[in-house]
């Protein structure tokens, strides 16, 4: 039976103490005062603009685009009601929050005028300047903003079921609300007894890429709470020969996990999966290896939707055309190839940027350039690359590590958060403070 994981005391007083800091500023204001979208005069225009997905870049665009437009038809296309707060995933499946903690509904977040088409996109035809739904309905755009999010490719693990998440051994964080409370209960059944947890990442562009390190780091934690570490052999499977895009953090990762006993195997992509044996298998420089495990954090490979895989805009050439990512320039977000298309989020095919923090800086740049072609004033904003990643290394501690595409690293707290040090500070914003600043992020006020 899976345990409730009770607060630390220490926690809870860091949390009061983090909250009386703040003062009078409400927590999303405080948080996000480093990249508020610019207040800028209501521009007039009849332009049709068609949003393709509802997921955070999407309403995000939504809600910027309607404050700052008068007249325009602004639809927002995408068949899926609930919403889902993905960063709060790892959460759930950690014990630390229920699952309801992660739904929501779409419409709660769509701004007066903004129109909602319920469909799935079937078809975008850049060159006819419109897209058509599943049910036929061609909607025509003087400008379009991709963010249609990724597809996770289960499909490309031989013998993965996603039915059977959180059976036998097996978790998959990623797939849904109710997969990571899935994992969270396999992983606790892992934690009682111990044996072999293996854990990883696909090789390839990924959505939240520190996300397999945090819940290895996670799962440590609550075998040695449980006085079960000693029972137990965790392995992680690095697709590189870095576990870390960015070095600094790569060498600090390596460090922590050598000092709390964390295997690692370089190279190693997972490529079919034996769900009744429970091996694994990965492919390597020399061919492939199988790995026994009693528990598994299932990690696929993830591409573009095949909506957009089929369209003409994913890059032609370079490292993200495999995947069909969208031709965007990395600064303005703008298609190269399409001027009056737009792509944000994970869709987009920029070295950095699959996390929602990203999506709070990339959308106002986009919109911006948009708003710029509607009233004829070139717009100055340019994408940093900035991504950010409260990697939590305990329960009770995370390193909040912020970087852009020339991998240097950020400060958004100076003095107060060192990003390669252990902080319960850090904790409280992932665990507390960054779902508020996420919603206004959506609100089109963060």
């Amino acid at each position: 039976m899976s345990k409730t994981l009770q607060p630390d005391p220490r926690v809870e007083t860091a949390r009061r103490r983090f909250l009386a800091g703040l003062g009078a500023l409400p927590l999303a204001a405080a948080l996000s005062q480093t990249s508020t979208p610019a207040q800028a005069a209501s521009v007039k225009s009849s332009a049709r603009i068609v949003i393709a997905g509802a997921g955070a870049a999407g309403l995000a665009a939504a809600s910027q685009l309607a404050a700052r437009l008068q007249g325009a038809s602004i639809t927002v296309i995408d068949a899926r009601k609930e919403h889902y707060y993905q960063p709060g995933f790892t959460l759930v499946a950690a014990g630390i929050k229920p699952q309801a903690y992660t739904v929501s509904n779409t419409g709660d977040y769509l701004p007066q005028g903004v129109e909602w088409v319920t469909e799935r996109v079937a078809e975008i035809d850049p060159e006819g300047n419109k897209v058509v739904t599943e049910s036929g309905k061609a909607m025509a755009y003087d400008f379009l903003i991709l963010a249609t999010g990724l597809e996770l490719n289960y499909a490309g693990i031989e013998g993965m079921d996603t039915a059977r998440i959180g059976q036998n051994g097996m978790g998959s964080i990623y797939h849904s609300p109710q997969a990571a409370t899935a994992t969270w209960q396999a992983m606790s059944a892992f934690a009682d007894k111990g044996g072999i947890g293996v854990f990883g990442r696909p090789a390839g562009e990924m959505k939240c890429a520190g996300a397999p390190l945090k819940y290895t780091f996670i799962t440590d934690d609550h075998l040695r709470r449980r006085g079960n570490r000693g029972k137990a052999e965790i392995v992680y499977m690095a697709q590189s020969k870095s576990l870390f895009g960015v070095p600094i953090v790569a060498e600090k990762v390596r460090m922590l996990f050598q000092d709390r006993g964390v295997k690692v195997n370089h190279e190693h992509v997972l490529q079919a999966i034996d769900l009744d044996k429970r091996i694994a298998t990965y492919k390597t420089l020399t061919g492939t290896a199988e790995q026994k495990y009693d528990f598994i954090n299932v990690v696929p490979p993830m591409r573009a939707p095949e909506v957009v895989r089929n369209s003409p805009l994913p890059w032609t050439e370079g490292p993200f055309a495999a995947d069909g990512w969208v031709e965007v320039d990395r600064d303005t977000l703008r298609h190269k190839r399409y001027p009056n298309v737009f792509g944000v989020g994970d869709i987009a095919g920029v070295p950095k940027g699959k996390t929602a923090a990203s999506v709070k800086w990339q959308v106002p740049v986009a919109v911006s350039h948009l708003i710029g072609d509607i009233a004829g004033k070139a717009s100055s904003e340019v994408y940093n690359g900035y991504t950010s990643c409260p990697l939590i290394t305990r329960l009770g501690q995370a390193m909040l590590i912020e970087f852009d595409y020339k991998d240097n690293l950020i400060m958004s707290f100076p003095g107060v958060i060192a990003p390669l040090e252990e902080l319960w500070i850090s904790w409280v914003m992932k665990t507390m403070a960054l779902k508020p600043t996420y919603i206004s992020m959506l609100r089109g006020r963060a």
